[in-house]
C-alpha cells in the first residue's frame, strides 16, 4: 500500500501525547516536530555516519529517558583498528537534543566525553572529543538535496519518526593520539541518523546506506528493513543529485553475522543490491533488563535499484549494512 507524502510541518504527537494520525506519512525534508511527552519507553537519538578514504567515523549522542548512550568510533582502515569511546550518563544528565531536526544544537557531556553538533548556512558543525580522540568536521549542505523522513506506526502509543540524510559531503580533520588525519570534502560522506520515538521492548532492525559518485552522479542509499514490517511504513529510498525516490516495498535481507566477510544482499521489487564488506563491527550494551547487539558490515556497494522503470546503478558507492537487537 502506496505511502501517503507530507508536505506541510507537522506534529509527531497529538495533544494526550499518542501518535498524530496527520503524521503517518513520508517526507523530502524534516517537517516532522516531535513533541514526545511521557518517560519511560521514549527514544531520541541522533547518529552521524562518515567514511572517508581512511577512516570510517560513528559519532552517537542518544537519550532512552533513564540514561543517556553516548559514543565516539573511529575505524582505520588500513590498519583495522578501532578506537571506541562510550558514555551511558544517568538519567541523560548533559544530553540536549532537538525536537526539529536540524532545528538547534545537538549536545552530550559526560565522562570526559564532548560532542557537539551545530547548524549554520554553511552546513553542519560536527565536534567531538574523548581520550585519545578529536574530530572537527564540516558536513555540506545544499538547499537541492532531500532526505527521507518517515513515521512507523506500531500502536497510537508506540511508534518511531526516523529521518535518513544519505550522501552528504564532509571535510575537516581527525585527530587520533595527537596525530592529524585530514578528512577531503571530494570524497567523504556523512550519514544522518535522526530518531525520536516510543519503542516496544524488544526490537530488530536492519538499515542499510551508501553514498558516492557513480556515472557522474551523487548517488545516495537508504535501506532499511525488519522493525518496519507490519507498519504499512517503509524506509526505503534512493537519492540522486539530490532528488529523492521513495520505495514502498518490503526487502529481503540475506546475509551471516557468523561470517563477517561475506556478502550481504538485499533484495525487492525495486532493489537488487549487495554489500562487499571490508570490515565488521560488533557492538554490545548490557545494562540488565536494557542490552543491545549491533553486527554492522563497512563495505562498497554494488547492483542496482530501478527509479522510474530506469535502473540507477550503486557500483561503488561505500557504507554499510547492519543488523540490530534490542532490550530497551
Amino acid at each position: 500500500m502506496a505511502q501517503r507524502e507530507i508536505i506541510e510541518p507537522v506534529d509527531l504527537c497529538d495533544d494526550r501525547g499518542r501518535l498524530n494520525p496527520d503524521a503517518l506519512g513520508w517526507t523530502r525534508a524534516p517537517l516532522h516536530r516531535s513533541n514526545l511527552r511521557g518517560w519511560g519507553r521514549t527514544k531520541r537519538w541522533e547518529h552521524w555516519g562518515i567514511v572517508t578514504p581512511t577512516h570510517v567515523l560513528g559519532l552517537t549522542v542518544s537519550s532512552l529517558d533513564y540514561a543517556g548512550a553516548h559514543g565516539i568510533y573511529v575505524l582505520d582502515r588500513r590498519s583495522g583498528e578501532e578506537t571506541r569511546r562510550d558514555v551511558v550518563a544517568p538519567l541523560a544528565r548533559g544530553t540536549q537534543l532537538p525536537e526539529l531536526a536540524a532545528g538547534g544544537p545537538v549536545r552530550a557531556r559526560a565522562g570526559g566525553l564532548d560532542i557537539s553538533v551545530d547548524e549554520s548556512l554553511r552546513g553542519t558543525r560536527l565536534h567531538a572529543e574523548a581520550q585519545g580522540v578529536r574530530v572537527e568536521l564540516m558536513v555540506e549542505r545544499l538547499e537541492e538535496h532531500e532526505s527521507l523522513g518517515v513515521v512507523v506506526p506500531w500502536s497510537e502509543r508506540l511508534f518511531q519518526y526516523t529521518l535518513k540524510d544519505v550522501a552528504r559531503r564532509v571535510g575537516g580533520r581527525i585527530w587520533l593520539d595527537g596525530l592529524e588525519h585530514p578528512v577531503p570534502m571530494e570524497d567523504s560522506w556523512a550519514v544522518l541518523d535522526h530518531g525520536r520515538g516510543r519503542w516496544p521492548y524488544a526490537v530488530t532492525w536492519n538499515w542499510g546506506a551508501g553514498s558516492g559518485v557513480v556515472d557522474g552522479a551523487v548517488v545516495g542509499l537508504q535501506l532499511g528493513g525488519g522493525w518496519t514490517d507490519g507498519t504499512g511504513a517503509t524506509e526505503n529510498g534512493i537519492v540522486v543529485d539530490g532528488r529523492l525516490h521513495h520505495f514502498d516495498d518490503l526487502l529481503d535481507w540475506q546475509y551471516d553475522v557468523r561470517a563477517p566477510m561475506r556478502p550481504w544482499q538485499v533484495r525487492g521489487p525495486h532493489v537488487d543490491v549487495v554489500l562487499e564488506p571490508f570490515h565488521q563491527r560488533v557492538a554490545t550494551t548490557n545494562l540488565g533488563i536494557v542490552a543491545s547487539r549491533t553486527h554492522q558490515a563497512f563495505g562498497h556497494w554494488r547492483g542496482h535499484v530501478v527509479v522510474d522503470g530506469h535502473r540507477q546503478s550503486v557500483e561503488g558507492l561505500v557504507g554499510w549494512a547492519e543488523e540490530a537487537r534490542n532490550r530497551w
